[in-house]
């Protein structure tokens, strides 16, 4: 069953995120479904070259696991205090991964809440991806972790895809680079979608 779940995510980078949008993100006994992701590409030698992207100069060091199969826990630190979650896709040997971004907690709400004192409400537990991973518990320590291992302390549940009639899509947030391609998907009945910003570094398109 984990080999063919992980299967599904070994396609391009905007269907790999949105066969995420839906799916259940695991970290102990904190549960949280998935309403906003991005897709991020790779290389210029790849089939999805995207200079968003960590992978778009080649492989590094932070960026090693997303050149590997995909379901696997990409983890980094954002501006030194936010861990953002990624799961890896694309085939192995293929830099891809879905950012994700946005959150409702539906399992261990307690642990959360001490985790997040400062959210508001319910629907601000995990909205957006420094407030997920901080939901989450998830720590750079955990970087590679196979999200599709049932004995994994960080885990993906895949749900039933998502009608594309329910999910929105448009520019990514916060990127100078490709800012303008529509890789970001929501789904736009959930409150704890984020809201969009974009870049003040990302160059305007100028109407014709």
């Amino acid at each position: 069953m984990a080999a063919v779940c992980a299967d599904e995510l070994a396609v391009e980078p905007p269907a790999a995120a949105r066969r995420v949008l839906g799916a259940t993100l695991w970290s102990g006994t904190v549960g949280v479904r998935i309403v906003e992701v991005e897709a991020y590409g790779g290389d210029p030698a790849g089939p999805w070259p995207d200079p968003a992207s960590h992978s778009g100069r080649g492989r590094t060091k932070r960026n090693a696991v997303m050149f590997g199969p995909a379901g696997v826990l990409y983890v980094y630190l954002s501006y030194g205090m936010h861990m953002c979650i990624n799961v890896t896709s694309g085939p192995d040997g293929i830099a891809s991964a879905a950012l994700i971004r946005s959150g409702e907690v539906v399992a261990g709400s307690a642990e959360a809440r001490a985790r997040r004192p400062a959210a508001r409400s319910a629907a601000d537990l995990a909205k957006g991806p420094g407030n997920l991973g901080s939901a989450l518990g998830i720590t750079l320590s955990d970087y590679g972790t196979p999200l599709f291992d049932p004995s994994a302390p960080i885990r993906l549940e895949l749900s039933d895809p998502v009608p594309a009639s329910k999910i929105a899509s448009g520019p990514r947030v916060g990127v100078s680079l490709a800012a303008d391609l529509p890789w970001r998907f929501w789904l736009p009945s959930s409150p704890a979608v984020s809201t969009y910003r974009r870049s003040p570094r990302a160059p305007r398109v100028e109407a014709s």
